[in-house]
């Protein structure tokens, strides 16, 4: 008897915990279906919203010009130029060098009397800056759509010179690249 009690629990607790597991093995699909609802949702509103933006779009123009009054158009600053310098001549780096002969003028703020005399007192050295300079390029570098990139680093290495001024602009008034 004591065994068919010992049984009849068994079988009790065996029931009790089929019916917890079968509890417990019900919460994961509800919770996937709800994850997979909630996911389906964002898709679903994200499509909607890509679609709206894409006609609103493309009804309108994509820029819109502005007008600029003559009030606001920005002005370009007057410089003074130091037109001192010789003409710089120099052969490339290339195996077959070709001749290079460029006139630089270097502008400055107007009535900036410090930069120049800092580039009248300088000029040798601007100059032996300037032969380096384009000594060490080649040909290719030397191209015409390449002289705003030129004008660039020969204004921010003039400046590295010059101590107590700055040079703002930097202009060729001769660029020659003669091909041997």
């Amino acid at each position: 008897m004591a065994d068919d009690d010992l049984n009849f629990e068994d079988s009790d607790s065996g029931a009790a915990s089929a019916s917890k597991g079968s509890k417990g093995s019900g919460l994961l699909p509800t919770i996937l279906k709800w994850a997979a609802i909630a996911v389906g949702a964002i898709i679903l509103i994200v499509t909607v919203v890509v679609i709206t933006m894409s006609i609103i779009n493309s009804n309108s123009p994509s820029t819109t010009a502005v007008p600029i009054s003559q009030e606001y158009a920005p002005k370009r600053d007057v410089y003074e130029w130091y037109q001192a310098l010789p003409d710089v001549r120099a052969k490339t780096i290339d195996p077959l060098p070709a001749s290079v002969i460029v006139n630089v003028v270097l502008g400055y703020k107007v009535d900036d009397k410090v930069a120049s005399k800092e580039i009248t007192d300088r000029k040798v050295e601007i100059q032996d800056y300037l032969r380096k300079y384009f000594s060490s390029k080649k040909i290719i570098e030397l191209r015409p759509q390449n002289e705003d990139m030129l004008k660039l680093e020969i204004k921010n290495d003039i400046n590295d010179i010059l101590t107590s001024s700055s040079i703002r602009d930097v202009r060729f008034l001769k660029f020659e690249v003669v091909e041997q």
